[in-house]
This record gives structure tokens, C-alpha cells and sequence, in this order.
């Protein structure tokens, strides 16, 4: 069990307390690896006044727990002992239906410690959400940093040991299987077959499968590339499959739900205002991407980006793609009030690559932080103030 403090840090202050703890994230990215730290702290502590409840809904054992109604006959039963303190763990809640009625009536009792996980965000959108204002908080999680990658693989932080993150990804699972491709890439296709037909197919009763699948393929190949529904609609009627722009937006939305992929918005520096057309899509993980695409060099850009978005997100950073005027900034990435500009590139060996990427941020008139990251082995400390970080730095330093 290897800890991950980043998340510890996020959930130790509400440990205990009468508030909801719901771990968001995609599947397979250790929500439920984090609550049985959890679980087993509470445990070694020895306090016999505290009883655990784990339900883990991807369990045979639980198969008869399907409503919200079969979820309160089973806690009522296991709980009937008003003088012990309960700790409730729920792995996968959006597996009961209506689930949120059980859980806004156990959540309202002094005596419930409760965590619950969910491969799909649309959980908080409804009834959760509305009736428990104020009562719960929602942990995003994602799959491995760089950082935790080395330390669950045991392996240091080199340039060899990038290359292996930026193939097959962060998913905690793979510490299991030996770092092939043929393995690796054969779970990380289980694992989209999944999340695609357990929380996007199953749960939104979406029909037209090919296309869902064409569409996730097609997202894979353009991670990076500022994409309309009507242009994915347009590429996909050149491959003979006609499909409306609203439906396009609709199945999009599912995969986002379903935490796999990540849109990322567009904001006018200038105008200090979002646009409301166009966005780019990174993968949760990277090894995904992959395992859709296959591992070429000639993406290395691509999957540059992929891994500096997903470094930022899972450090709590709200990430939006720059525009200034007619200039693309890849990132903004905002937290507590500061704002850092970055600017990606595989190399900067020709003069006309190092003169757009640091022009782009130089023509940015604020004094907030600026940096390029590049796979440059020597990276300079500054140029016009503009800072150089090279990947593995960035990965291992920049929090």
C-alpha cells in the first residue's frame, strides 16, 4: 500500500466529521485505493466504538443492492446499534438507483462517517447535490502523477522512466504487470471497454455503439486540436457516418461524465471572458490515449501536452487554453488566486520554434508567472523573464 499525500492531504481534514466525502474520478485510478488507507488507519486505531461498512457495488456479494431502497434495508440492518459510530464506504455508488435518498438520510445522522466513490460526475448533479448543499465535498482523483508513478514502480525519476509514464500511462493497477506493450495495452483496453460500456452505453442507453466508438477514437487522434461538434460531425460524414452536431455534443458530454476525457476551454486574455465555441479534449490518462491510438513518436507532442494538462488538473489546478488575440497560450493554469501561462514543445532546436513559443507568452501583458516546457535535456533559466522547464523537471518539481 503506498500512500498518495496529495489526496491524503485533501481528505484527512474531514475525516470523522458528519460530511460526505465523494471521491470522483475515472475507472481504475484508485478511489478506492485511497479509502482503504482510509479504512485500514481507522482500524489500526483499535477504537472497537467504530464499526466499518464497505460496500464495493463491482462485488458479487452486493448484486442485491440495486435501489435506494435495498441500499437503507441493508445499512439499517447492519446498523442498528445507535451507540457505535459507523464508517460507511460505498465503491462505485452510481450502480443504485436513486442512491442520493439513502444517502442524504444516513448523511444527516452525528453518528455516520461517510465516503462514497463514483465513476461518473453527473452523480452530483441532481438530487446529491441540490439536498446536500454545504454537506458534502467532491475529491477529484486521478490516475498516477510522474512522481507517484516512480514511487509505485520504484523507480527514479530519469529520463528512461518518462518514457515508460508517457506510454502506458498512470494507472495504479500496471504495478501488477510486467512493462510490456502487448500486456499493458490489453488491460488498458479492458479498461476502455468498461468505462465505455458500463458508463457511457449502459448508462445513458446509447444506441448507435460504432459511432460512440468512432467518436472516442477520433477524440484520441486529436488530443490538442481545438475541436467544434460540427467539425467532429463534418470528419465523420467524410467516413460515411452521418451523425447530428446535437448528437455529437450529447455523446461527448457522456465521455466526459464518464471522467475519460477532459474538455478543456478557451479564454480570451484580453477580453477576460470564455468563448463558447471550440475546445481541446486531453485523455484522464495518457496510457488510454495510447492503448486507442498506439504509442507513436510522431505524437510525442500531443502526448506532451496530455501529460503537462493532466500534471496541473491533478494538482488542483483549473486549466483552460490561452488566447491572446490571433495567439494560442496551451495552458493556464489557475489555483488560489495565481495564474501560470505554459507553453509546450517537443524541441526547441530551431529559431523560429523558440521565437513563437516564448513570443506567444512575451506578448501577454501581466507580470503572472510564465514558463515554456520542453523535452530539451538543458533547459535555461529565463529568457525576457519567461521561464524553461524541461519535462522531467517540470513533472517532478512544479506543484
Amino acid at each position: 500500500m503506498f500512500p498518495r499525500p496529495k489526496y491524503d492531504l485533501k481528505i484527512r481534514p474531514f475525516v470523522g466529521k458528519p460530511i460526505i466525502k465523494v471521491l470522483i474520478g475515472q475507472r481504475r485510478v484508485g478511489k478506492s485505493y485511497l479509502l482503504r488507507l482510509i479504512r485500514d488507519e481507522i482500524i489500526s486505531k483499535g477504537d472497537s466504538n467504530v464499526d466499518i461498512i464497505h460496500i464495493d457495488m463491482e462485488k458479487d456479494q452486493f448484486r442485491d443492492i440495486k435501489t435506494s431502497v435495498e441500499l437503507s434495508d441493508y445499512l439499517n440492518e447492519k446498523t442498528s446499534d445507535t451507540s457505535k459510530k459507523y464508517v460507511l464506504i460505498i465503491d462505485e455508488i452510481q450502480e443504485i438507483d436513486g442512491f442520493e435518498k439513502s444517502i442524504r438520510s444516513f448523511g444527516s445522522e452525528s453518528n455516520f462517517d461517510i465516503y462514497i466513490t463514483g465513476s461518473n460526475s453527473d452523480i452530483l448533479s441532481g438530487e446529491l447535490a441540490t439536498r446536500l448543499s454545504g454537506r458534502y465535498i467532491e475529491i477529484p482523483v486521478f490516475s498516477l502523477d510522474f512522481n507517484e508513478f516512480c514511487v509505485f514502480h520504484d523507480k527514479a525519476a530519469t529520463t528512461e522512466t518518462l518514457e515508460l509514464y508517457q506510454k502506458f500511462g498512470g494507472l495504479p493497477f500496471l504495478i501488477h504487470l510486467p512493462m510490456e506493450d502487448d500486456i499493458i495495452y490489453e488491460y488498458l483496453k479492458n479498461i476502455i471497454s468498461t468505462i465505455v460500456y458500463k458508463d457511457v452505453i449502459g448508462r445513458y442507453n446509447v444506441r448507435n455503439v460504432h459511432f460512440l466508438e468512432s467518436l472516442i477514437q477520433f477524440t484520441a487522434d486529436n488530443i490538442g486540436n481545438i475541436l467544434t461538434a460540427k467539425k467532429i460531425s463534418d470528419y465523420l460524414k467524410s467516413q460515411k457516418i452521418n451523425i447530428a452536431v446535437s448528437t455529437v455534443l450529447d455523446y461527448l458530454t457522456f465521455l466526459e461524465n464518464s471522467k475519460i476525457i477532459h474538455a478543456v476551454k478557451r479564454y480570451d486574455i484580453k477580453g477576460k471572458k470564455l468563448f463558447e465555441i471550440g475546445v481541446k479534449y486531453y485523455f484522464q490518462d495518457i496510457g488510454i490515449r495510447n492503448a486507442l491510438t498506439g504509442y507513436k513518436a510522431t505524437d510525442i507532442g500531443k502526448i506532451m501536452e496530455n501529460i503537462v494538462f493532466h500534471h496541473l488538473a491533478s494538482h488542483g489546478y483549473d486549466v483552460l487554453v490561452g488566447v491572446n488575440q490571433q495567439q494560442e497560450i496551451d495552458f493556464i493554469g489557475k489555483k488560489k488566486n495565481e495564474i501560470t501561462y505554459i507553453q509546450v514543445a517537443y524541441l526547441l532546436s530551431e529559431e523560429s520554434t523558440i521565437n513563437r513559443e516564448f513570443g506567444n507568452l512575451t506578448a501577454i501583458n501581466d507580470n503572472y508567472k510564465k514558463m515554456v516546457v520542453s523535452m530539451d535535456p538543458h533547459s535555461q533559466n529565463t529568457v525576457s523573464g519567461i521561464e524553461h522547464w524541461n519535462l522531467l523537471n517540470f513533472l517532478t518539481s512544479f506543484k
